[in-house]
C-alpha cells in the first residue's frame, strides 16, 4: 500500500440445567448435517449512510463545500442533504461558515479519531518503529490497520530525504491494493475465484497479471513479507509485513515506501528482515496487552 501523490485520501439463549427429579436424557446421535450459522443481516439505514458519505466527501476534498456541491457529488436531494448537514453541525462533526455558506469537517471529528487511536495501542507502539525505519533507510513508513472494507493509515513517519510520499493519517485504501493487499489476500482464507473478482477492480499505475499477482501472494504467505515494485505507482517500491492480533488474525501491517531506484532487491530484503523483526515484537506486545 502506498499513498498517491496530490490529493490523497435473538437474544443469547442460556442452557437450562437438567431437572433434579429425573435423570437427564442423553442426546441421540444424529446424522443430520449441522445447520450453518446465520450471518448477521445489515438493514439499510439511508440517513446513516448519507451522513457517512458526506463526512467522507468533506474529508477527501480537503476544502469547504456548499450544499449544492455536496448534493450533486453524492446524488442527494438538496433538502435532504441540508437537513443532514444541520444535524452534523449540531453534533460538531461539521462546521458551517455563514459568510460563504459552506461546510467543512469540524473538531468533533478529531475527538472521535483520537478516541479510536487511544483505544488501539498499535499507533503508540508502532510510531517509534516507523521513526527508526524512516531515519535508517530513507523511506516513508506507515502503520496500517486492516479492516473489513479498507486499510487505514494509523501512524506515519517521513524521512529527511527530499523525496516523500504524500499521504495522511486516516487515509483509506482498497484492502487488496499494493503490498498490504498481497498480505491481506494471503491470510484472508478466500478462494482464488473470489480474489480474482476483487483483483479486477483494483486501480494500478501498471496492473500485474493475475497469475503473477497470485504467485506473489503465495510467496508473501511463505516468506512473511510482500513487495509491490512499480505496480501501484510507477517508480515506487512498497514493502509490507504483517502484524497479528492475539487471535491470530492479520490486524495491521507495517509498510515502507521508497524509490525503486534506491530499493534494490538486496536493499529490499535487508529492509524486510528488519521490518519483520520489529513487527514480531509489536505482535508480542499487542498479545500481552490484550
Amino acid at each position: 500500500m502506498t499513498g498517491r501523490a496530490a490529493s490523497w485520501l435473538g437474544p443469547l439463549g442460556r442452557p437450562q440445567p437438567p431437572r433434579t427429579d429425573m435423570p437427564a436424557s442423553q442426546p441421540k446421535p444424529s446424522n443430520k448435517t449441522p445447520t450453518p450459522a446465520r450471518t448477521m443481516r445489515v438493514r439499510p439505514v439511508p440517513a446513516v449512510s448519507r451522513s457517512i458519505a458526506i463526512l467522507r466527501l468533506l474529508g477527501q476534498v480537503g476544502q469547504p463545500l456548499g450544499v449544492k456541491a455536496i448534493s450533486d457529488e453524492l446524488a442527494l436531494v438538496p433538502s435532504t442533504c441540508l437537513h443532514i448537514l444541520r444535524v452534523l453541525v449540531a453534533e460538531e462533526l461539521v462546521t458551517w461558515d455563514p459568510a460563504t455558506k459552506r461546510y467543512a469537517l469540524g473538531n468533533g471529528m478529531i475527538s472521535l479519531a483520537r478516541s479510536v487511536l487511544d483505544r488501539s495501542g498499535f499507533p503508540q507502539l508502532i510510531q517509534p518503529v516507523l521513526d527508526r525505519l524512516a531515519g535508517r533507510f530513507g523511506v516513508t513508513a506507515m502503520g496500517v490497520e486492516v479492516t473489513k472494507g479498507a486499510v487505514v493509515v494509523l501512524a506515519l513517519s517521513h524521512s529527511n530525504q527530499p523525496f516523500r510520499v504524500h499521504t495522511d493519517v486516516g487515509s483509506r485504501f482498497d484492502t487488496l491494493v499494493s503490498a498490504t493487499g498481497r498480505l491481506v489476500a494471503a491470510h484472508s482464507g478466500e478462494s482464488w475465484t473470489d480474489l480474482r473478482k476483487k483483483f479486477s477492480k483494483i486501480k494500478w499505475d501498471k496492473a500485474p497479471r493475475f497469475d503473477a499477482w497470485k504467485k506473489e501472494v503465495e510467496q508473501a504467505r511463505l516468506q512473511g513479507f510482500s513487495v509491490d515494485r512499480d505496480h501501484f505507482m510507477a517508480g515506487l517500491t512498497v514493502v509490507a509485513v504483517p502484524v497479528f492480533a492475539s487471535s491470530g488474525r492479520l490486524a495491521y501491517t507495517v509498510v515502507v515506501v521508497g524509490l525503486s531506484s534506491q530499493l534494490t532487491s538486496v536493499a529490499t530484503d535487508l529492509l524486510a528482515q528488519e521490518m519483520m523483526r520489529e513487527a514480531k515484537e509489536i505482535s508480542h506486545l499487542l498479545v500481552e496487552g490484550a
